[in-house]
């Protein structure tokens, strides 16, 4: 047994270093006994650059929910209504092959989907991409970062040319004006708010704005703190460019040599009305005026963003109009400066590279691009047209595949959408439509699970070995350090073999994830994101990388930044102005609805509890949901101290416990998004939230959505 691991942390897209000691005495899985006292212990990992040694209570606890709850053998059943019972691996693949062979035959390749996770390792993305893109001929691969950072990738490739954030960890630590909006950052990415605070005090003159709704942890540490009224984010941003013109506080030579657009940009702002803005946001105009007067003073301008734009009818827009504002004041390609989309998830990054979303192929290419299908088709040896050029079925595009029957099998690994998509009693309902639905988690029980038919148990992080890439695009390895449960299987194992009995045995002749790898990496040879240097022997070796990293340039010291050179993706080599105005919330309020309810996450946990839930001392942090409502609502409602309330929304209705408070704005009501119905009665949050997308993105809009709110005696009565 070695005397450490050095790995990196499984939960957000940071990608904190984590250094593992092992248990005293050997874990023996699948016993019945207590394994608190054979527990590895996580701790920070001191020499992992994007950390340096610092981790947050999730990823220190991370061993504690490793041996709770898990899905040791494949399990079947023929219909929801009945129980599963236990099968074998060969009779797990022979049931799942000949359901895809009879819907291929009957259907065709369209009526397959797959529905992934940011938490699959790379080598699992690519060979899910190989196996449905490329051997079956279906692009419906999507992930739950569709929910996440969709937004961030169009807006990025719409903007500069190609996905991938060009900043780095190492802004953090220079720059003197850090611009955070639709971030807690605080509490969701917590080792970068760490980071950014200690150069805060290091540097007096430097300056934290914060726009949200709700006056934060991160708010409470700003120097402004814009609480802007949910939806009205591209305002906010125009009116500060608006300022930044009139001072002429703008790189003129850098938007001439280097932009492009800006003339539709221009005639946009020229239309602002400061006063209007600061009376749609909710903003004092002075207060506006200030955040334009930082941004205009700083020397070095950093910004950093994530749930609170990206997820939203107009995410991308939203996202592009804040990099505007790099554009028009040159704020991009040099140290402590650029737009910093903060990764939700440990390898949304990763997945992105791989191809994982419905119109991505690997190495940065698109479905609609027909060299960039021909250059896949020729690597993967597979039929010249077999790629399709049509993008798949996005999250939402599934459920309603599976309403229209259109969907023949729906494979779902490493995610738990029946807590996580919008519309929840209508994807739950879509979901119980499935002819067949294939599961791989590995943990049990999910709430995912009842609507599955066969479950596929999955070694997670720390049971089998490959790489993930974190938001500064640093390409960490995550090597296997202790047994799988009972039979469970790496994702990228149970999908080859998958491959293999469908006829594909060329396609995945892998003999281990670094095999993989190696595949993987050609497919990014002279792409933006390559990692052709990259081999899981020099990460072993070297530690982690960051990329670009060509096999031609091996070089450590120059891949910190993206467009250092001024030289972008874009067909005219020029970064592109976004000229947008604001449409507001997809659904606004009105008389029978009159609150927005916004959701969001906690520090302790993540996503839907799966892992964070079983912990004891995160639980105790945040022993149950509650919603958050500005005194002056509650006593126009009447809705008293300590009291639950039913919230409403068009689409279902959910209890929570009230907490009053002025920290958030009024006419806007906060409600956490971890609880399913696992947690808590009656509690989840996406009950409540509509599917309405960004036209560009497919992103939903989930933080923003109008209910009523009426007060309950106790949870579960109808207080009268």
């Amino acid at each position: 047994m070695p005397n450490s691991v050095k790995t990196l942390c499984p939960y957000c897209g940071v990608g904190c270093g984590l250094e593992l000691l092992p248990p005293k005495e050997p874990i023996v899985v699948g016993q019945e006994k207590s394994l608190t006292t054979h527990l590895w212990k996580a701790i920070g990992d001191r020499t992992h650059p994007s950390s340096k040694g610092m981790v947050c209570v999730k990823g220190a606890t991370i061993s504690e929910s490793l041996d709770k709850a898990r899905m040791e053998f494949p399990l079947f059943r023929q219909s929801l209504t009945e129980p599963f019972q236990r099968i074998s691996w060969d009779d797990a693949f022979e049931i799942l092959v000949n359901k895809l062979k009879a819907t291929l035959n009957h259907q065709g390749a369209d009526a397959i989907c797959f529905y992934g996770s940011g938490q699959l390792q790379t080598e699992d993305y690519y060979v899910i991409q190989k196996f449905l893109k490329g051997c079956l001929g279906t692009n419906n691969f999507d992930s739950n970062s569709r929910l996440c950072m969709s937004s961030a990738v169009a807006a990025y490739i719409r903007s500069f040319g190609a996905d991938g954030p060009p900043c780095c960890y190492e802004d953090l630590d220079i720059t003197d004006c850090a611009f955070i909006i639709g971030s807690n950052t605080a509490d969701c990415h917590p080792i970068v708010f760490n980071r950014l605070q200690k150069q805060m005090k290091r540097t007096p003159e430097a300056k934290l704005i914060v726009v949200d709704p709700r006056r934060t942890k991160t708010a409470k540490a700003a120097d402004l703190h814009l609480a802007i009224q949910p939806g009205s984010d591209i305002d906010l941003l125009n009116a500060i460019a608006y300022f930044l013109l009139q001072w002429k506080a703008i790189d003129q030579e850098f938007i001439d040599a280097h932009t492009s657009g800006f003339g539709d940009y221009l005639n946009i702002l020229k239309q602002c009305s400061p006063a209007l803005i600061s009376k749609n946001c909710g903003i004092p105009i002075e207060q506006i005026e200030q955040a334009a007067q930082y941004w205009a003073n700083a020397n070095n301008v950093l910004s950093l963003w994530s749930q609170g734009v990206n997820q939203s009818s107009e995410g991308t827009a939203k996202a592009r109009s804040l990099i505007n504002l790099h554009l028009l004041s040159g704020q991009l390609g040099r140290a402590g400066a650029g737009p910093f989309s903060l990764t939700g998830q440990p390898n949304a990054m990763g997945g992105r590279e791989a191809g994982g979303l419905a119109y991505l192929l690997p190495g940065y290419r698109t479905v609609k691009n027909a060299q960039h299908r021909q250059e896949l088709e020729h690597f993967w040896k597979v039929p010249s047209g077999r790629i399709s050029a049509k993008p798949g079925r996005s999250a939402w595009e599934i459920i309603l595949g599976l309403e229209q029957g259109e969907v023949g099998v729906l494979w779902i690994a490493a995610t738990n959408p029946a807590v996580s998509l919008p519309n929840l009693e209508r994807a739950k309902a879509a979901l119980r439509r499935s002819p067949f639905t294939v599961y791989q988690e590995a943990y049990s029980p999910t709430e995912t699970a009842d609507y599955a038919h066969l479950l596929l148990p999955a070694a997670q992080w720390s049971e089998k070995t490959g790489t993930m890439t974190n938001s500064e695009r640093m390409v960490t390895l995550c090597p296997q350090f202790r047994p799988r449960p009972g039979e469970a299987k790496a994702d990228w194992e149970i999908i080859a073999e998958v491959g293999k009995r469908l006829g594909f045995e060329e396609q995945f002749q892998f003999n281990d994830a670094a095999a993989v790898y190696e595949e993987f990496v050609q497919c990014t040879q002279d792409r933006p994101c390559d990692v052709t240097g990259i081999s899981h022997q020099l990460l072993k070796e070297k530690g982690s990388i960051q990329w670009p990293f060509s096999v031609d340039k091996p070089d450590f010291s120059i891949n910190k930044r993206l467009y250092t050179d001024f030289a972008f993706h874009t067909p005219d080599g020029r970064a592109q102005f976004a000229a947008e105005t604001s449409q507001g919330l997809a659904e606004p309020t009105d008389t029978e609805y009159p609150l927005i309810l916004t959701i969001g996450r906690l520090y302790g946990h993540w996503h839907t509890q799966t892992r964070t839930g079983r912990v004891d001392r995160i639980h105790k942090l945040h022993p149950q949901p509650f919603l958050e409502i500005h005194p002056l609502d509650a006593a126009k409602i009447g809705i008293d101290k300590g009291s639950w309330v039913e919230v409403r929304s068009r689409r279902g209705s959910a209890q929570f416990p009230v907490q009053i408070s002025e920290t958030i704005v009024p006419g806007t009501v906060f409600v956490p998004m971890h609880w399913g119905a696992l947690w808590a009665k009656s509690s989840e949050a996406n009950s409540l939230t509509h599917p309405i997308a960004c036209p560009i993105s497919g992103q939903p809009e989930l933080k923003a959505c109008a209910v009523q709110l009426r007060q309950l005696n106790k949870p579960g009565k109808d207080g009268e």
